[in-house]
Parts: structure tokens; C-alpha cells; sequence
């Protein structure tokens, strides 16, 4: 081979070279903050290039003036009000414009009513709602432990979309019991592209297997830790790491990452929020199947996208639903102070459409 054959060769490997390289690692600056003693690894990573982007695409809209909280209720001016009876007609019509743009503002209230009719139950988003209404109350109300006094909306979720773009369905291929599904080795965008279970969300955000990959025994016959058990688990470590944007020492010391003692504050909030999104997904959103089966693709004016996934189950929450790349949603906007009426959500049984209204 010539030296004009083997230049163009070296010329041809170090531009491929060069690629991979650029394609493969993140382009600098990229800054870290310490964030644990000296000698722990413990920094948090940000790139401060695209930093600005992120934090422009998560910015909560600004609030209405607040409604007056006096004069007569809801459910003494309008009929068939069940989950919001007791907001004054004011804050009442507050939220429900609020909702309108939080989730429909291109369809309107149409969205969930019958504009002829607005009592009428008859579109079924207007029974979901207010099944998210309750949930959203749940949340604020009961899950403290992960949300804090900043609280959630329907605007953490929706985003301006019927249905928030972030979430997720069984993959066909999974299988129940931490099994390897096939084509495990075909990176997949839920695990930061690697090579690991590609829908880890079914087992831990759905059913309750337990999230560990140290054993407690060395016994034979008696460690449900294996690789194949761990491969799921650094599964949903890779999506909530990248569902926050943060690195793994967020949540762990880098010195023993299992040691719940050593390790920073945000562990603790990360289990409990585990919890509230399988409490999410099996209290409130598994049990309106029913009503996403009968109407697949959303109201009859639609389609206004699937609400079902290949296997037919409904579309799910996980961590990037709220986070979607940043470690507090919206960049910590405390949308609940703004929306108070979100605190006064009554969590009795829904009554059916044909119940007598008020």
C-alpha cells in the first residue's frame, strides 16, 4: 500500500475517531459543585450551554389575580358539581379556566363538557378530571414527604397537552418477575441508552418488586439478589437519573451507596417518591381503564392522541412525567400557593351522571 493509500486511511480512522468522540461524551464546560465531604464523588454536574434551554422549557405560566373567596358556593350556583362544591362560584370559575389552559387550551372547554349541556357528564374527560382532581389533591395533601409545601398542578403533568408527553406503557416484551425482556441489548432512550431492561417502570412503578442489588445472605437457595435483579434496578436509577437531570451521587454517598445513614436527604425524598407515582398509577390512573378502552383516542371531536399503549393498559406516570430534566419540576415554581383552590378538592365517591345533580 502506497503512503498516499495509508495517509488517506490515518486521515479516514482519526475523522471517525473524532466523531465517535463528539457523539460519545458531552461537549465542556461542564461545571460540578461539591455537594459531600472531600474525596467522595459526591459533586453535582451541570452544563451550563444547555442549562438555559432546559430551564426555559420548564417554566411555570403566570398565575390569574386570586378569585374572592366569598359569595355562594359552586354547587349553589351550578349543577352536577361534585369534587370542587365547596370553592366559592369565583374561585370556581378560576380553576376551571386555569384547567382549560392547563390541559386543553387549544380544544377548550369542550374538551370535558358538553358546552350545550355543562352539567351533563356525558364526555368522559369531564369524569377523568375529576378523578385527577382527587389524585392532584392526594398528592399535595398526602405525599408532603416528596412534593413538599411546592405541590403539584395539572400543569406539572399536561404541560398544554390532553395528555402529558411524558409517559409510558408495558413494552410488549417484558416480562413479569424482574425477567430479562427481549432485545435487552438494544439501548433504549428510558435508560439513557444503554443496554439495560428497557421498561423498568412495570415492576417498580406499577407492581411493588423490591429495588436492591446487594444481597442480605450468601446462602444457597435463599438470595433473590442476582445479576439479572440488578440489571433492573440500575434500570430505574438510570431513568430517575436522568428523569432529574442529576448524577447518582444526588442521592448517594459514593462511599458505601447503600448505607441509608451516609447518605444526602434527596434519597429519602426519591423513595417516597417512588411510592406516590405507583400509588398514582394504581389508585387512580389503572382504574379508568375502563374509560380509556371505550374511547381510545380521546372525546368523539377527536383524535387527540392514544390514551393506551400496545398491550392496551392505560398510559402511566413515572419521574420524568414531573421532572422532565430538571431536580425540582418547573424549577421549583410553587404553582399550589398560586391555585389554593387545588387544596379544596373533596374526596368523596364520584356520584354517576344520571345521580341527582348538586
Amino acid at each position: 500500500m502506497s503512503r498516499f493509500s495509508l495517509s488517506i486511511a490515518a486521515f479516514v480512522v482519526a475523522l471517525l475517531g473524532g466523531v465517535i468522540f463528539v457523539t460519545t461524551f458531552e461537549r465542556p464546560p461542564v461545571l460540578s459543585t461539591q455537594g459531600g465531604f472531600r474525596g467522595l464523588s459526591m459533586g453535582e454536574v451541570e452544563n451550563p450551554r444547555t442549562l438555559p434551554a432546559l430551564l426555559a422549557a420548564n417554566q411555570a405560566p403566570e398565575a390569574s389575580e386570586a378569585a374572592d373567596t366569598t359569595g355562594p358556593k359552586a354547587h349553589e350556583v351550578y349543577e352536577n358539581v361534585q369534587v370542587l362544591r365547596d370553592l366559592s362560584e369565583a374561585q370556581f370559575n378560576r380553576i376551571m379556566l386555569a384547567m382549560t389552559e392547563w390541559i386543553a387550551p387549544n380544544q377548550g372547554c369542550g374538551y370535558c363538557h358538553n358546552v350545550e349541556n355543562m352539567a351533563s357528564d356525558e364526555v368522559y374527560t369531564k369524569v377523568v378530571a375529576r378523578r385527577m382532581l382527587q389524585m392532584t389533591h392526594k398528592i399535595n395533601s398526602e405525599w408532603a414527604t416528596h412534593v413538599g409545601q411546592t405541590g403539584v398542578t395539572c400543569y406539572t403533568c399536561h404541560r398544554g397537552n390532553a395528555v402529558p408527553t411524558m409517559v409510558w406503557s408495558t413494552e410488549p416484551n417484558s416480562r413479569a418477575g424482574l425477567q430479562a425482556p427481549r432485545g435487552q441489548n438494544h439501548p433504549a432512550a428510558s435508560v439513557g441508552l444503554s443496554s439495560l431492561p428497557s421498561d423498568p417502570f412495570t415492576p417498580f412503578l406499577l407492581g411493588d418488586q423490591q429495588i436492591r442489588n446487594i444481597s442480605t445472605t450468601s446462602l444457597p437457595g435463599r438470595n433473590s439478589q442476582n445479576t439479572m435483579s440488578t440489571e433492573w434496578t440500575y434500570a430505574l436509577m438510570m431513568h430517575m437519573s436522568n428523569s432529574i437531570g442529576v448524577n447518582c451521587t444526588y442521592c448517594h454517598n459514593s462511599r458505601s451507596f447503600a448505607e441509608w445513614a451516609q447518605s444526602p436527604p434527596a434519597r429519602t425524598t426519591a423513595w417516597y417518591g417512588i411510592r406516590m407515582v405507583r400509588d398514582i398509577n394504581v389508585s387512580y390512573i389503572e382504574p379508568l381503564k375502563p374509560l380509556w378502552v371505550q374511547n381510545p383516542n380521546g372525546p368523539a371531536d377527536g383524535p387527540h392522541g392514544p390514551r393506551l399503549g400496545a398491550l392496551g393498559d392505560p398510559l402511566k406516570a413515572n419521574c420524568t412525567t414531573c421532572h422532565q430534566g430538571l431536580n425540582r419540576p418547573l424549577n421549583g415554581a410553587p404553582m399550589l400557593r398560586d391555585f389554593p383552590e387545588l387544596k379544596q378538592v373533596n374526596q368523596g365517591p364520584l356520584r354517576s351522571a344520571d345521580a341527582t345533580p348538586r
